[in-house]
């Protein structure tokens, strides 16, 4: 769902790829740029940190179509989102970094010797051969990725270094010709040899950054055990479909979604829900794909196959956030946009002026020495006008300001994801920071949504009774009154009296559980439903049932009102029982007995008085509400009307888990300002020192590759926070 654009979610579709060819923020930006433009989508969004697309559009779009037009700017298109490919790439940028460096280093060492102590015969040829070897074979992706762009009229960063590195290359090729030029062949095997580490770093920390939705992945099963006539027989997971029969042993993942129908056992969740503690699940109860059975076989019947199991659908709703984007990344978009061409104007520039006022400048350049001994010593504007024009293309690389959103919403929608939450638009990482009101539904979210027995008095002889009576009830409460007993039996004359109770007779003694007679004023102040008992018209006693609070409800109201967060609850229950609620949990602020347009309206008022609202909810009647507020949370136990109206889904947990999507949010976004304000201070900083020729251009590339890296490191430190 796009929050921002209130899209129909009913008819539009969804789908993610791979984008093959990328290699800069230029490169995702002329994507999305040439997806946006075919006919029938809605919204696109390319994200270079996951090097996928997700577009929604209002109809079925074919994959060839989406092929050709992204084939049309140069790039390719793939659904294989498998291991194996990001397996496959990395070892390929490794094997390319050993080469370039074997190559390198060694050039490099020969370079200072030449240099500095005594010249090497022939060491211009040297460079030549080492240098093109470098650059237009260990370097070939990067060529590549520059001739894409260019063939295609537009520039990314591997057009910067396809200039600096070949014109580096090129000064040696001349020299080595006897043209009075120094030589920077080496220089421009560095360059590249910079530009290969800096990407095989970026690509593992990328990769390390991203393992949530990997561990998620390697939990799916490849095979089933199915039940048939009594005989097991192991099937492809992508074989299994609804309503078959899955036996699951003792130390085996769950390989779908599905109900028991035979057996309990302690399931351990955490991987989905990130609590540590097992649950136990018996007959009737849910199981999800991907969770483990600790102590007994199971058998399970499937509810769930293929792209509608749970486990699918979080990798599928991660996915599709961190290849969104948040408000704050289109600066940075329209930035990168024009950076390249206006860089590449400004070395060339830079080297005319040099080239032709070199003599003039040759004083200031003689005081600038003694500082920084980097600086080309040379009589030759030509050697000193090439010399400044590779380094100021090379420290001008915008990879950094490209990475700066996308790595910090990789790592955290990773982070969330490991949580128990799933964030299902990237604009809710950016407005979840900013929420001054939580509303809250009662039932279910502040509560467990399940009514127990908290107290009673019926004798113990007639507990089996009331249970079995109740046992055959359709009425809400009747659940928790038939738990009292798991042994049930026979009950004669059931009758449902409306709006009063249930009877039934056992033994030829007639029961009725219903509305009080009698007051029980300290029961219903702390918030409890009372019903009475009667054997024979004569009162056997009360039942006091109660919504139990959740766990963790209470604490997470305190951390609100820490964080300057106003806690509202909004409920359709009666007043009474709402404030007896919100007072244990310290919600000073009851909205009760309201009907579901009512909600919405809540949400509006808070609004009109210029608050970003946050509502959670589990029901039905909460969608509205969900829809209209700024983030609209749902409790993933809830109804699929709310979670599909919902920004982030809570999988496991109460209103908690909201302290944890605030204090995510305010921490991703915190990283991506810092992240984009160190990006354009490198690039404000950089770009004049190189025009101005004090930087060397082996330098400039070990800081663009270093600016680049610290971006994605920053990025992780979403992970590292302790408090989260």
């Amino acid at each position: 769902m796009i929050r921002g654009d209130k899209m129909n979610e009913k008819t539009e579709k969804k789908i993610n790829f791979r984008v093959v060819g990328m290699t800069c923020a230029t490169c995702a930006r002329t994507v999305e740029k040439a997806l946006k433009n075919v006919e029938g989508i809605k919204f696109s969004a390319v994200n270079l940190a996951t090097e996928t697309a997700f577009i929604v559009s209002e109809d079925e779009i074919s994959f060839e179509k989406l092929k050709e037009a992204v084939q049309k700017v140069g790039y390719d298109i793939s659904t294989d989102m498998s291991q194996d490919l990001e397996k496959k790439r990395y070892q390929e940028a490794k094997k390319n970094l050993i080469l370039a460096l074997l190559v390198t280093i060694p050039i490099s060492i020969m370079m200072l010797i030449h240099m500095i102590w005594k010249e090497i015969p022939g060491f211009s040829v040297m460079e030549v051969i080492a240098g093109g070897y470098v650059i237009f074979y260990t370097g070939k992706k990067t060529i590549k990725g520059a001739w894409i762009a260019l063939s295609h009229f537009h520039t990314n960063m591997d057009t910067l270094i396809l200039f600096g590195s070949v014109t580096s290359w090129i000064t040696a090729l001349l020299n080595s010709f006897g043209f009075p030029i120094a030589s920077f062949g080496t220089i421009g095997a560095m360059i590249m040899a910079f530009h290969i580490t800096g990407r095989f770093i970026e690509s593992h920390l990328r990769d390390k950054a991203a393992k949530e939705i990997k561990s998620l992945m390697n939990m799916q099963a490849k095979e089933a055990r199915v039940l048939i006539d009594n005989e097991e027989l192991l099937m492809p997971i992508n074989a299994i479909k609804k309503d078959f029969v899955v036996l699951v042993k003792p130390g085996e993942r769950i390989p779908i979604d599905g109900e028991i129908i035979e057996g309990n056992s302690s399931i351990d969740e955490s991987m989905i829900t990130g609590e540590s503690i097992p649950v136990e699940r018996t007959v009737e109860e849910k199981v999800i794909g991907g969770s483990l059975n600790l102590t007994s076989p199971l058998k399970i019947k499937v509810t769930n196959v293929g792209e509608d199991t749970f486990l699918s659908q979080m990798i599928k709703l991660i996915q599709e956030v961190q290849g969104a984007k948040v408000p704050i990344q289109a600066l940075a978009d329209r930035i990168t946009l024009w950076f390249v061409p206006i860089v590449m104007f400004l070395a060339i520039i830079s080297g005319l002026i040099w080239y032709f006022n070199f003599e003039n400048l040759q004083p200031f350049m003689q005081n600038m020495r003694s500082i920084f001994p980097w600086i080309l010593n040379t009589t030759d504007p030509l050697s000193f006008s090439v010399f400044v024009f590779v380094a100021t293309i090379v420290i001008a690389c915008p990879c950094a300001l490209g990475l700066a959103t996308p790595m910090a919403l990789v790592a955290g929608t990773g982070e969330a994801a490991k949580k128990g939450l799933i964030i299902r638009n990237a604009e809710a990482i950016q407005t979840s920071k900013d929420v001054k009101v939580v509303i809250m539904d009662k039932t279910g979210t502040i509560t467990q949504g399940k009514p127990q027995v908290i107290e009673h008095s019926i004798p113990e002889e007639k507990i089996k009774i009331i249970a079995s009576i109740e046992n055959m009830s359709n009425h809400p409460l009747a659940k928790a009154i038939s738990e009292l007993s798991k042994e049930k039996i026979n009950i004669e004359n059931i009758e449902e009296i409306a709006g009063k109770g249930v009877k039934g007779s056992y033994n030829n003694n007639e029961y009725f559980i219903g509305k009080p007679k009698n007051k029980y004023d300290k029961l219903n102040e702390k918030g409890y439903t009372v019903v009475e008992v009667y054997e024979n018209n004569n009162f056997l006693g009360y039942i006091a049932i109660a919504d139990k609070i959740r766990e963790d409800s209470k604490k997470a109201i305190e951390e609100f009102k820490k964080m300057g967060i106003i806690p509202v609850m909004a409920t359709g229950d009666n007043e009474k029982t709402a404030k007896a609620v919100a007072k244990e949990v310290g919600i000073e602020e009851v909205l009760a007995g309201i009907k579901p347009e009512d909600k919405l309206n809540v949400v509006r008022n808070y609004q009109a008085k210029g608050y970003k609202t946050l509502m959670v909810g589990d029901g039905m009647n909460d969608a509205a509400a969900l829809k209209g507020a700024d983030i609209g949370v749902a409790i993933g136990s809830g109804t699929d009307l709310a979670i599909d109206n919902a920004d982030v889904i809570i999988v496991k947990g109460g209103v908690s888990k909201i302290v944890d999507t605030v204090e995510i949010s305010r921490k991703t976004f915190s990283v991506i300002k810092s992240n984009l304000f160190w990006a354009f201070f490198y690039n404000v900083i950089a770009i004049p020192a190189a025009m101005s020729g004090l930087l060397h251009p082996a330098i400039a590339e070990a800081a663009m590759a270093f600016s680049s890296i610290t971006v994605v490191l920053n990025s992780l430190r979403i992970k590292e926070d302790k408090k989260l």
